[in-house]
């Protein structure tokens, strides 16, 4: 087969080839039945039967019985020459149908195929140049349209995934810069003096801890989000109300510590499906903003519940609140609030774009309820079962 030439490993030439097949299979089938079908005819029905005579007179004049040639055998001969012209005549003209579909083929082929040729065109153009390019195929709605639509559709998917990919190697890039270049900075400046004191020291020695802090947290935050991304998650029984136990003792000292209470509601034996630590991450990380957010003397609140076949574990604080023009892109990577939530806080910027990514790996919904100066409070909805439908859009924490 890798001899061939190229033309003739084509699936233009194999499609030529099926239909000249098939026609000079149907042609030869139907000359054969008619070929059949008239020597049955010929032989079952003789025109006339026996021997004939006549009387002729010599040339002396005497009369005399010549016996003629037997009518049947004549007819025989006549039939057999018949069949005889009928079956050159008929391989002649299969023969010649078959060399005409070869053309006919290749040029019906050709014309069927040439949608594919402009698909491959424009994917070569597109591995050349950009994803931006679309094959934008006209004509009717069939296989190969559907096919070309389908193409496009997933080069627009795959364009949007290539551009969230740039942006957000351009963004870990830049924060891993500023914590980097804070280590380096104090590196050089402590290195270069010689006679710098204990205190000094111990200054830039707490400015890198800090920096180094901070590059960790984002490099486990990088990896957290890679790991939700692979696909498939472990789907375990968890009991709910004790993850909201358990997060909110975890976090109950340092709230404590910037004067913040803690306060805890969940239905008792409230369950969902997912993977545990998972839903734990994201939990600590809503937790985790609100403690940071909420003011001196105020409080965060952790509740869990249920509701039209969706378990929700939500986290509210009384902090600033979110600005509605800000609240379309606080679950983006590396976006930031100005207020509560800022780069000094030690936050990565993934918190939230974690707890959608986990939300969504589990079927699953985050709502965001805020108004500026009236705090902000995350919902994250938890499908019970297959096909609950749409996640409210009322804040459960309002009942707590």
């Amino acid at each position: 087969m890798n001899r061939l030439p190229d033309w003739a490993r084509s699936i233009r030439f194999r499609l030529t080839l099926l239909y000249s097949g098939v026609l000079f299979a149907l042609a030869a089938l139907l000359v054969a039945s008619l070929y059949l079908g008239l020597s049955l005819s010929l032989r079952d029905e003789p025109v006339s039967r026996g021997r004939t005579t006549e009387l002729i007179r010599d040339p002396d004049g005497a009369l005399r019985t010549v016996q003629l040639v037997a009518s049947s055998e004549l007819e025989r001969r006549v039939n057999e020459h018949t069949l005889e012209n009928l079956r050159n005549f008929s391989f002649g003209a299969l023969g010649a149908l078959f060399v005409a579909s070869l053309g006919v083929g290749w040029v019906i082929a050709g014309r069927v195929l040439a949608p594919i040729g402009r698909i491959t065109a424009v994917a070569r153009e597109i591995q050349a140049t950009s994803l931006s390019r679309r094959i934008e195929l006209e004509g009717p709605d069939d296989e190969l349209r559907r096919l070309a639509d389908t193409f496009d559709a997933m080069l627009a998917r795959i364009d949007t995934a290539f551009a969230a990919q740039r942006r957000f190697v351009a963004d870990a890039s830049h924060e891993l810069r500023n914590p980097l270049a804070t280590i380096q900075t104090n590196a050089d400046v402590t290195l270069a003096d010689v006679g710098a004191s204990r205190e000094a020291l111990r200054h830039s020695l707490d400015v890198v801890r800090r920096a180094s802090t901070r590059m960790a947290r984002l490099v486990d935050d990088l990896l957290a989000l890679a790991r939700l991304e692979a696909p498939g998650v472990r789907a375990e029984p968890v009991d709910v109300a004790e993850l909201v136990a358990e997060v909110g003792d975890e976090f109950e000292v340092g709230a404590r510590t910037r004067g913040v209470g803690l306060e805890r509601a969940a239905t008792p034996g409230l369950a969902a499906r997912g993977d545990r630590e998972s839903l734990k991450r994201a939990l600590a990380n809503l937790v985790d903003n609100a403690v940071r957010a909420a003011p001196t003397g105020s409080r965060v609140r952790l509740g869990a519940g249920r509701h039209d076949g969706w378990t929700w574990i939500g986290v509210a604080d009384e902090g600033p609140g979110i600005d509605r023009a800000q609240q379309g892109r606080i679950f983006d990577r590396f976006y930031r609030v100005d207020r509560g939530r800022s780069r000094t806080e030690g936050g990565s910027g993934l918190g939230l774009a974690i707890v959608r990514q986990i939300a969504e790996a589990h079927g699953g919904r985050v709502h965001l309820f805020s108004e500026p100066g009236a705090g902000a409070a995350f919902v994250l909805w938890l499908p019970l079962v297959q096909g609950a439908g749409v996640p409210p859009g009322s804040d459960p924490m309002t009942d707590l």
